[in-house]
């Protein structure tokens, strides 16, 4: 079971690897609300004028606070726990029940094959990441 757990860890990374797929890891809500603010601020100050200011510097502020907040999803796949690997197992082989695999090269070469399974694998990993 662990094999079979792991070469569906290692299907995710390659799917989400190959769309480049990063995630906030934290602060990109504080981020926001910052940009929101100072815009707030910039318009109250400004006008439109200082909106449009405010945002510019806003944006540039979540930009900068912001800046490696950012994990590659195969890199966070990979460092999620047991138990929440296995829930996440357990949501995928769900949608590959169908498909049959010997080794993650085989199940890998299936997958990445067929855009329809490729689309509800991200789906539901980027739901299960959310939350």
């Amino acid at each position: 079971m662990p094999v079979m757990v792991d070469d569906v860890m290692k299907l995710l990374c390659s799917v989400s690897g190959e769309r480049k797929m990063k995630a906030a890891v934290k602060h990109s809500g504080k981020g926001a609300l910052i940009t929101g603010a100072v815009a707030f601020i910039g318009g109250l100050v400004g006008g439109p004028p200082g909106l449009a200011a405010g945002r510019a510097v806003g944006g540039l502020l979540d930009t900068w606070m912001t800046t490696g907040q950012f994990k590659p999803i195969p890199q966070i796949i990979m460092e999620l726990p047991p138990d929440t690997k296995q829930k996440l197992y357990n949501e995928a082989t769900a949608i590959l029940r169908d498909l049959e695999w010997k080794d993650t090269v085989e199940l890998t070469k299936q997958v990445m094959g067929n855009e329809f399974v490729k689309q509800q694998l991200l789906v539901t990993l980027v739901k299960f990441l959310k939350g």
